[in-house]
């Protein structure tokens, strides 16, 4: 397993996509802090940026992979090797590499430039996010074996989390507003970890005061002791449960 998964590693960190997606990631946050020049909003910047960006390239990366590294599966399985064993190395090395990118991409200039507690926690964010959306990634190349198929699966999550999700929070806050449903927000967020790790951000910056009466809320959950551990724990389950079930599903699938 730890020869594959370094196998693995040492495949990604040479393709030129996670080089540019490192890259990019490094001159944006640079851009922001150059073109801000506040802290805060600096952040907000850079958090937008991270998740928009991150749930996108890791879930088309991560599908993509482990399509083409199909035949090189095949190949293994006839080694006496664990199923499990296989995916796992294929998990561990993309988020490895992922985890690569990130931290130097993003964690490097934020604690170059804003070493803070609220940088630590967008790094935090970012990288749980990659780990979430390797595991939606596996789990949808696992269960559909037709790469375009998947691949639209794997677009259509991105697009659900990032972008449909919020548009069905705001449509039920619009019609629900003569009526007190900030704690019934405050649970929905759960559902979806890319709103959940936003949330987990701006809660730690001046811009939770302009949230309204759902910041109320917001703030008072994350300000006792056990709110900010209940939402690592939830963003923790988002990482663990989709590869608990591709791992399920490959060890009795047909390949």
């Amino acid at each position: 397993m730890f020869n594959i998964t370094k196998f693995i590693v040492s495949d990604l960190i040479k393709n030129w996509i996670l080089v540019l997606y490192s890259v990019f990631l490094l001159l944006a946050t640079l851009g922001f802090f150059l073109l801000e020049g506040q802290g805060d909003k600096a952040i907000l910047g850079v958090l937008n940026l991270t998740l928009l960006l991150v749930p996108m390239i890791t879930v088309i990366f991560s599908t993509i992979y482990y399509y083409n590294m199909y035949e090189f599966m095949v190949l293994l399985l006839a080694q006496p090797l664990k199923r499990s064993r296989i995916l796992a190395s294929i998990f561990l090395g993309l988020g490895i590499a992922f985890g690569l990118a990130v931290g130097l991409g993003l964690g490097l200039p934020l604690w170059i430039l804003h070493p803070t507690p609220v940088a630590l926690m967008l790094v935090g964010v970012a990288l749980l996010l990659t780990v979430i959306f390797i595991g939606l990634a596996l789990l949808v190349a696992v269960w559909v074996r037709d790469k375009a198929r998947g691949m639209g699966f794997a677009l259509f999550l991105w697009v659900y989390f990032v972008l449909i999700f919020d548009g069905l929070v705001l449509l039920m806050m619009y019609n629900f507003s003569d009526y007190p449903i900030g704690k019934v927000v405050l649970f929905i967020t759960f559902l979806n970890p890319v709103d959940l790790g936003r949330i987990m951000v701006l809660m730690q910056t001046e811009a939770a005061a302009l949230m309204g009466y759902s910041g109320a809320i917001f703030r008072q959950f994350f300000s006792e002791w056990w709110g900010p551990i209940a939402s690592l724990l939830i963003m923790l389950v988002w990482a663990l449960v989709p590869a608990a079930i591709s791992f399920r599903m490959f060890r009795v699938k047909d390949l």
